[in-house]
């Protein structure tokens, strides 16, 4: 009886998934004129579908098989190009209005568990009282021991008011605890602060493009002014994916007057290719603009850095930008799927595309490759200034990124920041503001202390490069020969290890910092905390201020500054 249940099943996913290539053949058919070749092939798709699902030794699972094959299938197009289950429609939702059903909190895996690295102020987890480094037992009965942060996530997200139970264990208490909270819609802010710095320079963090991110930003914009004496403003885009295109002409008309261009898309269909211009009056045409960027600054906010550089508008400061220069619509497929397609290309008002990988083209190991030098092109701005393709929005002001060193990301990836921040909060109610709150010399001994009682280890890169040396002379018989050498140069070195804690004690303080406030003060707090040492927000101060410098660059007249 069984076996012929599971056939049935077998028989009705299969009849769903040959009406699925139905319907997407007549779709399909109705818009190319390549009828014969689609039909061909799905006929070819659906033969071998049916047979292995008949003869193959073991019983398949349709769903599961056809969303293999459709994954495969889309492997050969872009990273864009996605099949969007109706089960990940949740994702869909969020990445074009920032909402979605679920807990508000954001969660990491440290070993076998699930830790909440953050909670969202004002949604589910935090009203329930939960608190970053609160490991995450069970959910709803059943154990999370292996479970990936996919998995979870898929647990966690669900319909606004739908029940949701976990088993808790936290730092300082002897007995894991339940606790109960409904699901409600989570919206992420566009705009997660917004304020005034040194030298009445305004500063605005946009973190997404989503649903209304355009009149938002207008709004905090306006504030400011209204309140302040403004003598320029800096829109920060750093680590921002991008999102919707619209709300990236929007953003940008905000800075340059109507009637200008800012994007056009360019696609096989014709209904792709269009022109987005300004529509509305700008705010301010005049006011000092920097736009910052770094590498995964990408799509709509590569279209705002792009067309403010351009248009010559405002000056681009940081590193290089992502480089995708690609357009995707969300089209729906039958049962509540839907399908993420890469229709077209974006070009800024100079006429580049920035897009940084072709993915027209394999190499002979089968894996895509930047766009080559030789067909690199130069474009010019409005004011003549020489702009490139083909590899995101380089920066008018280039600053080098922090390089962490071993230390740092070994603390880093051993939760050893996060965990001492996870203790530091249960023994203290409160701390100073985030602009006040520093590590002094009494909370960083602690944390070293912390560290020795933990056992923190890491291996420098020179270890590693004396270790591979070790390992080849005992192959070919040498290391006997040098072994007195090798373990003066490794006490030397573990020597010289010891004095990486103070030689990166900035650094470290400052990452210890901005863990610690985030538990106080959440996100926003961090972000405010950031800004006084934060490089490229000086130096992006230090260009308003100095009009022939802000002058110079945008005219061409000034080197790029390292």
């Amino acid at each position: 009886m069984q076996i012929v249940k599971k056939n049935i099943l077998h028989k009705a996913g299969l009849l769903l998934a040959a009406l699925l290539i139905l319907i997407i053949s007549e779709n399909s058919m109705s818009q190319t004129g390549n009828d014969f070749e689609i039909s061909k092939n799905l006929d070819v798709f659906s033969d071998l579908y049916k047979e292995i699902e008949l003869n193959y030794v073991d019983d398949i699972n349709p769903g599961e098989f056809l969303l293999s094959g459709i994954k495969s299938m889309l492997k050969e197009l872009d990273p864009y190009t996605v099949f969007i289950p109706e089960s990940q429609i949740e994702d869909y939702k969020f990445m074009t209005t920032g909402k979605y059903g679920g807990i508000g909190a954001m969660i990491h895996r440290k070993d076998d568990y699930i830790v909440i690295s953050q909670p969202y102020q004002g949604f589910p987890v935090d009203k329930a009282g939960l608190k970053a480094g609160d490991k995450i037992l069970e959910i709803n009965g059943q154990s999370t021991i292996g479970r990936s942060i996919p998995d979870i996530n898929l647990i966690l997200k669900g319909q606004s008011g739908s029940n949701i139970r976990f088993l808790i264990e936290r730092y300082g208490e002897t007995e894991p605890f339940e606790k109960s909270l409904n699901r409600e819609v989570v919206k992420i802010d566009n705009i997660p602060y917004y304020g005034m710095l040194k030298d009445n320079v305004a500063y605005i963090k946009l973190t997404g493009f989503t649903m209304n991110a355009g009149n938002e930003f207008k709004e905090a914009f306006e504030e400011l002014r209204e309140k302040n004496e403004v003598k320029g403003i800096i829109c920060d885009l750093r680590g921002n994916g991008g999102g919707l295109l619209h709300e990236a002409v929007n953003i940008s008309n905000i800075f340059v007057g109507k009637g200008k261009l800012i994007v056009s898309t360019k696609g096989k269909l014709r209904d792709k290719n269009n022109s987005y211009k300004t529509t509305m009056k700008a705010v301010d045409t005049n006011i000092p603009l920097i736009v910052l960027v770094d590498k995964s600054s990408a799509s709509a906010s590569e279209i705002v850095a792009g067309a403010m550089q351009d248009l010559d508008r405002g000056i681009v400061l940081g590193q290089r930008s992502f480089g995708k220069g690609l357009v995707q619509n969300v089209l729906p497929l039958s049962y509540n799927n839907q399908v993420k397609v890469t229709v077209a290309k974006y070009y800024i008002p100079s006429g580049r595309c920035i897009q940084a990988v072709d993915y027209s083209h394999k190499d002979e190991d089968g894996h895509f490759g930047n766009i080559p030098d030789s067909l690199i092109t130069a474009f010019k701005t409005e004011n003549g200034r020489v702009v490139y393709d083909g590899g995101g929005v380089e920066p008018d002001v280039v600053i080098t990124p922090v390089k962490y060193s071993n230390i740092v990301r070994n603390l880093l990836s051993q939760f050893m920041i996060f965990d001492y921040a996870t203790k530091y909060a249960y023994e203290h109610d409160s701390i100073p503001g985030p602009k006040e709150f520093e590590i002094n010399d009494q909370i960083f001994n602690d944390f070293k202390t912390f560290l020795k009682e933990r056992k923190f280890k890491y291996t420098t890169d020179s270890e590693y490069a004396l270790e591979r040396l070790k390992n080849y002379c005992t192959k070919e018989s040498y290391f006997d020969d040098i072994k007195d050498d090798y373990e003066t140069l490794s006490n030397r070195l573990r020597n010289k290890k010891n004095d990486d804690f103070d030689k990166y004690s900035n650094l470290i303080k400052s990452l210890l910092k901005e863990e610690i406030i985030i538990r106080y003060y959440y996100n926003k707090g961090r972000i405010i905390a950031s800004l006084a040492s934060d490089p490229e927000i000086l130096k992006a101060i230090e260009v308003i201020n100095d009009k022939e410098m802000y002058d110079s660059i945008l005219a061409g007249t000034y080197e790029s500054v390292e």
